[in-house]
């Protein structure tokens, strides 16, 4: 069982023992308007429970303030890592998230072998976009009508994505 740790946050592997938790944080307004038309629930059991990612959860000072998977492609002439992150609306805006990012990306990259990472936010979605940015994400492409968000309304995706030697 993999467990990263930073300066502020622990990522370790999210457990059933998580779900109510991670429910709480997805029905926050400024959580679940990013995350489409699954219920908080559905949305906190493919964190913990998909067999095509790894979910973390996020720990500051013991306390679990969101979730981070990555999947990875593992055909060897498209091999990389993605990932999808949450976080509760009093961890954001406190460096919480860019922190995250860097240790998993860092895992992704080194330990996991991956040169390649990508991560795919809403296009209005600008905090987002911001902290992808910050540790060296470049936007790649936009997708159109890409996911249908929580207004039943299809909505603009960003394609996102950090090669090895970008992440800051």
């Amino acid at each position: 069982m993999t467990v990263l740790r930073g300066e502020h946050v622990t990522l370790r592997p999210l457990t059933a023992d998580d779900l109510g938790r991670l429910v709480e944080i997805l029905r926050e307004p400024e959580v679940a308007r990013w995350f489409g038309t699954a219920s908080a629930q559905e949305s906190a059991e493919e964190f913990v429970l998909s067999e095509d990612s790894t979910g973390f959860a996020i720990e500051v000072e013991g306390e679990v303030v969101g979730a981070i998977q990555a999947y990875e492609e593992n055909e060897p002439d498209y091999r990389h890592a993605g990932m999808d992150l949450f976080l509760a609306t009093a961890s954001q805006n406190r460096g919480i998230g860019t922190e995250t990012l860097r240790l998993l990306a860092r895992h992704l990259l080194d330990d996991r072998g991956h040169h390649r990472l990508v991560i795919d936010p809403a296009a209005a979605n600008e905090r987002a976009v911001k902290v992808y940015g910050r540790i060296g994400f470049k936007p790649v492409g936009v997708m159109r009508a890409y996911e249908r968000g929580p207004d039943g309304t299809w909505h603009v995706g960003l394609l996102m994505d950090l090669l090895a030697g970008e992440l800051t």
